[in-house]
């Protein structure tokens, strides 16, 4: 068939006209890319050229309240290999081995992988600076150390719950997970080109991009007094062998936690030593128990500010138990406390007593107190792990539930719950979140970027009720059931409490978890301190274990915190075998034949110097000493004072 010339012009046509359209096409497309992707994928390919050995931000330092350093990064390079630099990889590797503790045969099997970069683990990690300086002098190609850091705690095992552990990334526990993002800052790097084989392209920059720092945490703990606590849940671990001991103190008017500790305890930089519950459960805010008489602050607050008792004037008489529907509850001492005040009522801890307070308050009333104390819910401390505790359901309250949740049993607290309500009861009636932070620092220059402010949740009593409930518990002090956390000069307040420890379902007769919870000054509470002591062997009573360590802590805390003691206090009642405080006379200016008859056989004398007159003495006049103790006295004439000065002050 003969094609004619028309036909292959026109097919020629259109052939022409096909390649200048895909020409057409082909030049939009070329110039699309061009002025519109090219930046775009310019970066692509250099992003496929470029490698990065990371340099890791230091992490933001934690201090105490008062800038002591509590936890912070010290140097600890890591070794990192580029595989493709690496020209003999097998004499890398010997080099390297024993420097890193590490088999040549493990480096060699790094050093062949097809990665970009690889991390000479784990004896390439966190290394220490003078091992990094040897494997720079060792100048091998394709080896870099790049900076790093390791986290330092200086004070060991101090505060460790709080503080919490950290890993390869990041925070795992405590403040340093709560708070993992503002502690970590942004990581730095130092990167160039390579080739498709991984080497370094010639007459190619490095680019160095600095890591910035973690911003430092100042926490509202008090350095002194969380060793003073530390101290002495290491005495109570040795002297009853407890299954667990818990410490928190705190500010009352601000909710700030000023020292917070339990054992078994770790050290932070070390947590892979102990069973991993240890630091995984921060027990002052993870542990719940039945509180026993502790809870019973809570149950007189509500009665006193609902007008259902006169603690001075009205009388109750216990006989040592009370049957409701059915139940005999009983009181602690065998027998009952017979007719007493309602006063007395809180000195003996009496359970009847409180059996009463709650039948008069009524269900409603009472439980509507306790969940405005802020029981049955987290509190909201700025720690993980927090647990809510467990009250009756309201429709599972009846008549025994109500009597035995007024003296504190049948309910499950946390510590953090129990110190923070009775802080609320204390402080004039405000209820305020407990935390930990208290300010945000630029590490560089030192400037508060945020500081933490305390957060009232709400007001539960009024002022004068929380007036009335201190002097109550300074009397349960001074002349009840608390007397081993009398403090001479500082009006401590406070509450005792044993509960029996619930075993399989059952009340245990032999376990017990014993608590005390004090505060000081009771006119003005600037520290509230709650112990809890989970199944001491020995005694098993509050007031015998756990009271005199708030006292040690207290004893200790206060001066440190600048709080003088009172010069009026409630007079102790001393118990048989007691020895009380008596107040040093002033016998400077006396002579030697009056001595005596001043003491007033209170106390042993010992002299020094010669002549017949008093011309100092120490401990100074007015200060209250233990009964017996000894007054040491500088001896001279009435002109002179050389003997004293001589002696000594």
């Amino acid at each position: 068939m003969k094609i004619s010339q028309v036909t292959v012009r026109r097919r020629l046509f259109f052939a022409l006209v096909a390649v200048f359209v895909a020409f057409l096409a082909l030049v939009i497309r070329l110039g699309y890319v061009q002025l519109f992707k090219g930046g775009e994928l310019a970066k692509q390919a250099e992003d496929s050229w470029r490698r990065n050995i990371p340099f890791e931000a230091n992490r933001g330092t934690i201090t105490d309240r008062n800038g002591v350093k509590l936890a912070y990064n010290i140097s600890s390079p890591t070794v990192y290999a580029v595989p493709a630099q690496v020209k003999d990889k097998a004499e890398a590797a010997r080099q390297l081995a024993p420097l890193l503790g590490m088999t040549e045969e493990k480096l060699n099997a790094l050093l062949k992988k097809k990665e970009s970069s690889v991390k000479l683990w784990p004896g390439g990690r966190k290394i220490t600076a003078e091992l990094a300086q040897q494997i720079v002098d060792l100048a091998l190609p394709g080896i870099y150390v790049a900076g790093d850091n390791k986290r330092y705690y200086p004070f060991g095992e101090l505060a460790a719950q709080v503080l919490g552990i950290t890993g390869y990334d990041g925070g795992l526990t405590g403040v340093e997970k709560k708070y993992d993002s503002q502690l970590s800052g942004v990581p730095g790097s130092l990167s160039f080109l390579t080739d498709a084989a991984g080497r370094q392209m010639p007459n190619s920059n490095e680019a160095y991009q600095a890591p910035k720092d973690g911003l430092t945490l100042q926490l509202t703990i008090d350095q002194s007094i969380q060793s003073i606590v530390e101290r002495e849940l290491d005495q109570a671990m040795l002297k009853y062998q407890p299954d667990h001991v818990i410490a928190i103190a705190m500010d009352p008017s601000s909710g700030e936690i000023l020292a917070m500790g339990s054992r078994p305890s770790f050290q932070p930089d070390k947590y892979q030593e102990v069973d991993p519950q240890v630091y995984n459960r921060n027990l002052p805010i993870w542990m719940t128990y039945e509180p026993g008489s502790t809870f019973k602050i809570i149950t007189l607050s509500a009665a006193l500010q609902e007008g259902k008792v006169d603690l001075k004037n009205e009388h109750f008489y216990d006989p040592g138990y009370v049957d409701v529907a059915g139940a005999k509850l009983r009181c602690w001492k065998k027998g009952g406390h017979g007719s007493q005040s309602f006063l007395e009522v809180v000195e003996n801890s009496c359970n009847p007593g409180f059996v009463a307070l709650g039948q008069r308050l009524g269900k409603d009333k009472l439980f509507d107190y306790i969940k405005a104390f802020g029981f049955g819910k987290r509190t909201g401390i700025d720690l993980e792990g927090e647990e809510n505790g467990i009250m009756f359901k309201p429709s599972r309250v009846g008549p025994v539930e109500l009597a035995t949740t007024a003296f504190g049993q049948g309910v499950s607290v946390t510590p953090i719950q129990q110190i923070t309500a009775v802080a609320a009861a204390i402080n004039g009636g405000k209820l305020f979140k407990p935390h930990v932070a208290k300010a945000w620092v630029q590490p560089e220059t030192g400037e508060v970027r945020e500081a933490v402010q305390p957060e009232l949740v709400r007001q539960v009593i009024s002022p004068e009720t929380s007036k009335q409930l201190r002097e109550a518990l300074e009397s349960v002090v001074a002349q009840g059931t608390g007397g081993n956390a009398f403090l001479d000069g500082y009006r401590v307040g406070g509450k005792t409490g044993t509960a029996q420890k619930v075993v399989n379902g059952v009340y245990s007769a032999s376990e017990h978890i014993v608590s005390f919870i004090g505060f000081a000054p009771a006119d003005d509470p600037k520290l509230v301190v709650y112990v809890a002591v989970d199944n001491p062997q020995g005694i098993q009573f509050g007031g015998v274990v756990a009271a005199p360590i708030v006292r040690n802590i207290m004893a200790d805390a206060l001066p440190h915190l600048g709080v003088a003691p009172r010069a009026k206090q409630l007079n102790k009642e001393y118990k048989y075998g007691e020895v009380p405080m008596v107040t040093v006379p002033n016998v400077v200016g006396k002579t030697v034949s009056d001595l005596y008859e001043d003491m007033n056989m209170n106390f042993q004398l010992t002299a020094s110097g010669k002549g017949q007159t008093v011309l100092r003495q120490a401990p100074a006049a007015g200060e209250r000493v233990l009964k017996g103790s000894t007054i040491r006295i500088y001896l001279g004439d009435e002109n002179g004072g050389a003997d004293a000065k001589k002696n000594g002050n």
